[in-house]
């Protein structure tokens, strides 16, 4: 797995909001863990409210800004736009990767 270009990947399916193949990079019961918004998302269908909800509910575009890459993990630090009061915030992304999918995800605004 490269985990440099599944995460350009991956930031570029969730800019265009295609939220079947958004679900694809993780496994069936990852969790997604963010205390910006004070919840846990679990498994396809809790990601798939979160999607929903905060990136084609804000309409967020996401920018790469820095990526760490681990053996099995990856921390990447982005930038938000979107129909959100801000218009533009920091987020950060902590990802831990199992057959070659998001297994875990710790998500949160900087």
């Amino acid at each position: 797995m490269n985990i440099e270009t599944f995460i350009k990947e991956w930031i570029a399916v969730g800019n265009s909001y295609n939220t079947e193949k958004y679900l694809e990079f993780y496994n069936q019961n990852a969790v997604l863990d963010d205390p910006s918004v004070g919840k846990k998302f679990i498994g396809h269908s809790g990601i798939k409210d979160y999607f929903v909800n905060y990136f084609i509910g804000y309409r967020t575009q996401t920018e790469l800004r820095k990526l760490e890459i681990r053996e099995d993990s990856a921390y990447l630090e982005v930038e938000f736009t979107g129909d959100f009061p801000e218009g533009k915030i920091g987020g950060s992304f902590d990802f831990v990767f199992k057959n070659d999918k998001i297994d875990f995800v710790k998500a949160d605004l900087i």
